[in-house]
């Protein structure tokens, strides 16, 4: 059992490096990071103490404790999910702004560009001979 619980918590720790190394070389959005490492520490600390698990579940109600540790990961996936799709949909809408601000611009320069070259109208160029 020893080495389980040695091996889970080695495992937590190293995932969180990961995500700290991935932070730092600017692969991973900070705040995401930030989340991702709470969940590995969480991985390590159960994984150090598995009683814990245990106690919460006995404290909660569950009289089977592997239960209470698949629901926690399911809240914690959906919870992950829906604030990606938060994330996804206000870029999206960002998105779109710049596409209609970048379309009136490009609207703009257009109107000028027919408003200063009028037909019939020659522009002469007074530097060269």
């Amino acid at each position: 059992m020893a080495s389980l619980q040695a091996t889970t918590a080695l495992m937590g720790i190293g995932l969180a490096a990961l995500i700290l190394y991935l932070i730092r070389r600017d692969h991973l959005y900070l705040m995401h990071g930030l989340f991702w490492v709470m969940i590995a520490g969480a991985a390590a600390v159960l994984g150090a103490w598995p009683g814990l698990i245990d106690r919460m579940a006995r404290w909660v109600g569950f009289s089977y404790p592997p239960a209470l540790l698949l629901l926690l990961a399911c809240v914690v996936l959906v919870v992950k999910a829906l604030h990606a799709d938060m994330v996804n949909t206000r870029i999206e809408r960002d998105v779109r702004r710049l596409n209609q601000r970048l379309a009136l611009l490009e609207a703009d320069i257009e109107t000028l560009r027919n408003t200063a070259v009028q037909p019939g109208l020659v522009a002469t160029d007074t530097t060269c001979p």
